[in-house]
């Protein structure tokens, strides 16, 4: 993990270890990737952008359960009480009324089919294997390294503002309606930050814990490269997609 793997010798100050966090996020966050900056520009054709949101969703969709299995894990009340508030802004009320319906609607609004984005039958297999891989680690791991893994959404509200202006300025088939559920996002992401900020810096209180916080920040941010680079190779060049990933023409 390049030079965070050994950023905690001799231990860290609270304002020291999050300004580790922060340069972890500064350096590795996919705000950076190729595959965004062709989006912003507005390289990406459409069914590479139907290729994003049918992806993505496979992420979206996993962000409860992982958020259950840190649940699982904690033995106060207080902060169960806290952080269950995530799972009831993906599910809403009902299971279809939160955070993932509304990036439901968002794919379909691009022509894509609502229960081909829902099976996930269409997406990469690196991204099942990325959005596996976070799933287990916040079932395997200990809570302060669950907790630490979701502190990418100290990075989000910047990524969410670049990624709506660009895409209601650059692409003419997106609108207001199609991009509603980022409207909640930069606020839910930044109140979830800093609950978790404020737990990691209290609970990674030795060195051992301070570089597992930043080992486990660096891993989520591998996750999200992960999926962006497996949506550059498969989209970006001819030849690259691999069998029964989401095809041009596929949306219906």
């Amino acid at each position: 993990m390049s030079h965070f793997r050994n950023a905690t010798r001799g231990g860290l100050s609270k304002s020291e270890l999050e300004a580790v966090l922060r340069q972890v996020g500064a350096e590795r966050y996919h705000i950076h990737h190729p595959f965004h900056h062709r989006m912003t520009s507005g390289a990406l054709s459409k069914w590479e952008m139907q290729a994003w949101a049918l992806n993505r969703y496979c992420y979206q969709a996993v962000i409860p359960r992982k958020d259950a299995m840190i649940l699982a894990h904690a033995e106060d009340p207080a902060f169960r009480a806290a952080w269950r508030k995530r799972i009831e802004d993906h599910d809403g009320e009902d299971g279809w009324s939160g955070g993932i319906a509304r990036w439901l609607y968002l794919a379909t609004s691009l022509g894509l089919d609502t229960e081909t984005v829902r099976s996930e039958r269409l997406a990469l297999p690196a991204t099942r294997f990325a959005v596996g891989a976070y799933l287990s680690f916040c079932t395997n791991r200990t809570l302060l390294e669950a907790v630490a893994s979701s502190l990418t959404e100290m990075f989000s509200p910047t990524i969410i503002d670049e990624r709506v202006s660009a895409m209601l300025a650059r692409y003419d088939y997106i609108t207001e309606d199609t991009v509603a559920y980022f409207s909640r996002r930069p606020e839910q992401a930044s109140r979830d930050a800093d609950f978790a900020l404020a737990y990691v810096l209290d609970h990674a209180d030795t060195a051992e814990r301070q570089q597992q916080a930043i080992d486990a920040l660096v891993f989520k941010c591998d996750i999200l490269w992960a999926m962006l680079d497996a949506l550059q190779h498969a989209y970006g060049e001819p030849g690259n997609l691999p069998p029964g990933a989401f095809r041009p023409g596929a949306a219906r």
